[in-house]
């Protein structure tokens, strides 16, 4: 475009040429990456295909169109041998390079979209394959023979010694064991619910261990309505439980509270078993592979020596 016949005819045109052309068009070729990349970041998602390529295709063309004057202006500036300036040819060099940016955005775009959509499908499959493991997990807590086993102890001695707390046992426990049976029905949950759900597992613990454990409650106006994955503040409760001593002297503390930026605490003081209970940490992996896949960020862990706290985001409508 720039010298015709001469370019392949002259070897002295020919090397120089081509030398001092890459040292321009390589670094401006690079530079393409830039609002690539940006906008990407900008308008990550497949609906935004449009308008991502509508601006990446606009900017492209510009930057290439000013790359391909300034080598045609160039070469006439410093009076490079046996060029000759022709704005014919500057004219279909800019439109040659118009083509070529609509193929590359084209081709681009198109990778791209099938990355994301690749992505889409592994993220669904990872959360249905989460949503089974919550469900048998679930399961599994609904048929504890434990969990079972050290209710059923606690409403016998009950039944002997007050029958009216007995009997309020005996609906909190048909309370949690109605709300385990239905929560898989939908990914999300109401803070509401959880936290009247949390109230009737809270009564079989505090009903068995008594003075030993303590819940402390502070919900801040506005958040009853957020929303976040069922059964995890059961199973941060439990996660408190199952790895701390409960004695009326030596007390598990627990609170649940939110805090600025609509973000949910679970924290208690620690005061670990000697003996330690094994774990294999499913509880905590299942609630942050949700939050993850659910696209709306992970958990924050806070673990010293006197404070175990899990900080989780709040979800609204």
């Amino acid at each position: 475009m720039l010298f015709g016949k001469l370019y392949i005819q002259r070897l002295d045109i020919f090397i120089g040429a081509s030398i001092i052309t890459t040292l321009i068009w390589t670094p401006a070729f690079f530079l393409h990456a830039l609002p690539a990349v940006y906008l990407r970041k900008r308008f990550p998602q497949v609906r935004q295909t449009w308008t991502r390529m509508v601006l990446a295709l606009s900017i492209h063309i510009l930057m290439s169109s000013t790359v391909i004057a300034f080598l045609f202006y160039f070469y006439k500036w410093i009076n490079f041998p046996h060029y000759i300036f022709d704005t014919n040819r500057l004219i279909w060099a800019i439109s040659f390079g118009t083509i070529g940016n609509l193929i590359a955005n084209i081709v681009h775009e198109s990778v791209y979209t099938f990355e994301k959509w690749s992505q889409t499908i592994s993220e669904t499959e990872k959360l249905k394959k989460a949503n089974l493991q919550s469900q048998l997990d679930s399961l599994k807590q609904q048929v504890n023979p434990h969990f079972l086993f050290n209710s059923l102890n606690t409403l016998s001695s009950l039944i002997d010694e007050d029958t009216d707390k007995a009997e309020l046992f005996i609906e909190e426990l048909s309370s949690v064991y109605r709300y385990l049976l239905q929560t898989n029905e939908n990914a999300l949950t109401s803070l509401r619910d959880e936290l009247t759900f949390i109230e009737s597992y809270f009564h079989l613990l505090k009903t068995r261990y008594g003075s030993g454990i303590n819940l402390d409650v502070r919900i801040a106006d506005g958040f009853q309505d957020a929303q976040l994955p069922p059964l995890t503040l059961q199973m941060l409760v439990e996660n408190a439980v199952k790895h701390n001593i409960i004695l009326a002297d030596q007390p598990l503390q627990i609170r649940i509270e939110t805090i600025d930026g609509g973000r949910l605490t679970v924290s208690n003081n620690v005061q670990l078993k000697n003996l330690r209970v094994a774990s294999n940490g499913v509880g905590l992996a299942n609630i942050a592979t949700k939050y993850q896949l659910l696209g709306h960020g992970g958990l924050e862990i806070l673990n010293t020596d006197t404070q175990f706290c899990v900080t989780l985001p709040l979800m609204t409508n």
